[in-house]
C-alpha cells in the first residue's frame, strides 16, 4: 500500500520523505490555508520534495473553469495530480484531463456508487473519506470494502486512495481490505511505529548495554 501525507507542511513532508515513508502527498484548500503559504509556491516546493503524485485541488465548481485552473496547476511540475470534486462537472473534467494523460484524484467520495462513477470517468485515484463517513454514523471501512469489490469485479484501474484517515486502525483495516493508497496526517503515519513492547525492549537493551561499559564507536 502506498503512503501519502495529507498535509501542506514542508518540514513534515521532508522528514517522511527522508525516512523513505512517502509515496506522494495530498493537499486541499483547507490544508493550504492552515500552512499560511502561497498556494502555487507551496505546491511547487512539495513537488520538488517527492517523486510521487502531489494532489493539487481546483476550487472552481464548473467544468470550464476547472479546466482553466487545471491547466495552470499541471504546469507546476510533472508529478502534479489534479484534484476535482465528485460532481458531474468534476467527473467531466476528470474524463477530459485523464484523456490528455494528466493524473486526476476525484475527491469527496462517500458512496460506492460515486466511486463507480469516478472509475467510469477514468480517475487515477478516488478518495473515499472514511473518517467523515464514521462521523456521520456510517462504516467508513465497509465503504472501502464495497469499492474494492466493485473495482475488482470489473478490473477498473482507478486506485482506491483512503482519505480522512484518523488513526492507525484505519490504516490497518485499509491495508487488510487491499486499498491501493492511504493518505494521513504525518502524525498518524509516524505513530504506526509506536508499540509499548518496542519501547520496553529498547529500554531493556540500553540498560544492559550501559552495564557493559563498551562503545561501538571508538
Amino acid at each position: 500500500m502506498k503512503f501519502f501525507a495529507d498535509t501542506a507542511e514542508i518540514d513534515a513532508i521532508r522528514e517522511l520523505a527522508e525516512a523513505g515513508l512517502l509515496d506522494g502527498v495530498t493537499t486541499n484548500p483547507s490544508l493550504i490555508h492552515k500552512s499560511g503559504r502561497d498556494f502555487m509556491e507551496v505546491t511547487k516546493e512539495i513537488c520538488d520534495l517527492v517523486d510521487g503524485p502531489v494532489s493539487a485541488e481546483v476550487v472552481a465548481l464548473d467544468h470550464a473553469t476547472m479546466m482553466r485552473e487545471a491547466e495552470v496547476l499541471r504546469k507546476v511540475a510533472d508529478n502534479v495530480c489534479i484534484k476535482v470534486p465528485l460532481t458531474i462537472d468534476g467527473l467531466k473534467t476528470c474524463r477530459a484531463l485523464t484523456g490528455e494523460g494528466t493524473m486526476v484524484n476525484v475527491t469527496l467520495c462517500f458512496s460506492a456508487n460515486q466511486a463507480l462513477l469516478a472509475a467510469k470517468a477514468g480517475a487515477t485515484f478516488v478518495s473515499p473519506f472514511v473518517g467523515r463517513h464514521d462521523d456521520n454514523g456510517f462504516d467508513g471501512m465497509e465503504l472501502i470494502s464495497d469499492i474494492r469489490l466493485i473495482y475488482d469485479n470489473y478490473d477498473f484501474r482507478t486506485e482506491i486512495l483512503v482519505a480522512s484517515v484518523r488513526h492507525v486502525i484505519h490504516v490497518l483495516e485499509a491495508a487488510r481490505i487491499g486499498a491501493d493508497v492511504m493518505t494521513a496526517p504525518p502524525a498518524v503515519i509516524k505513530s504506526l511505529a509506536n508499540h509499548v513492547l518496542t519501547d520496553k525492549g529498547i529500554e531493556g537493551f540500553m540498560a544492559d548495554w550501559a552495564k557493559t561499559g563498551q562503545s561501538i564507536i571508538k
